[in-house]
């Protein structure tokens, strides 16, 4: 692979390194995993016994071992499996992680599943998208960015793996962004403020007439 170029020389200022970038961007989706620890080793639940118990589940174990469960208030959807881990995905903040998993732990136990003990709640991932409102050069980009990525005839998108904070950007030409990786909003906050200044020192902010055509972020 060929090596990575640092940024345009001082002499050659950068194009866009007085450009203001104001990003924009909102939490998504908030992944988290729940444990439910469960009397003795051979301690299961009964998924059986949820569904039927509640309509708004679904359980086929044919096709995936977990019950899915539908949450309206707050809105989200929650995977139970018989060991009595779960994973919460849909929420828009982590602070409803804890009555998501209530709702939840009422509804087993509505259908007659003995729980005891409390559950853990672990944040495992923050999504959220944004706009840095400037059009950006992936191309000149991907060569100058350590641990970034862009192939367009497989993805229109560049996939940046910042180090630290530890998070994954999808990048595209129109300056709309992915940030994946995140347990936090404030690590969000974080890698946002940090990718807007390489963005500035690298200089890959294209100037109005310069974008590329092709380049397609209409599934963010």
């Amino acid at each position: 692979m060929a090596k990575k170029r640092t940024a345009k020389p001082a002499t050659d200022e950068p194009t866009g390194a007085k450009t203001e970038i104001k990003p924009e961007w909102n939490v998504e989706n908030v992944v988290a995993t729940v444990v439910v620890p469960l009397d003795g080793p051979e301690g299961k639940i009964d998924l059986n016994q949820i569904a039927r118990k509640y309509t708004d589940c679904a359980y086929n174990p044919e096709r995936f071992p977990g019950l899915i469960m539908r949450v309206a208030e707050p809105k989200a959807t929650v995977l139970v499996f018989s060991t009595g881990k779960m994973v919460v995905t849909g929420l828009r903040q982590a602070s409803e992680a804890e009555a998501v998993v209530s709702n939840v732990i009422k509804k087993i136990k509505g259908a007659k599943v003995a729980i005891n003990a409390e559950p853990v709640i672990t944040v495992q991932n923050i999504v959220a998208s944004g706009d840095l409102h400037v059009s950006i050069d992936l191309n000149e980009a991907s060569i100058i960015m350590e641990n970034a990525m862009y192939e367009p005839e497989v993805f229109p998108g560049l996939i940046y793996r910042m180090a630290e904070p530890k998070t994954v950007f999808l990048i595209f030409s129109t300056g709309r962004i992915v940030c994946t990786g995140a347990k936090t909003k404030e690590i969000v906050g974080a890698a946002i403020e940090k990718l807007v200044e390489q963005i500035k020192e690298y200089g890959v902010v294209q100037e109005p007439g310069q974008e590329g055509a092709g380049d397609d972020d209409d599934f963010i």
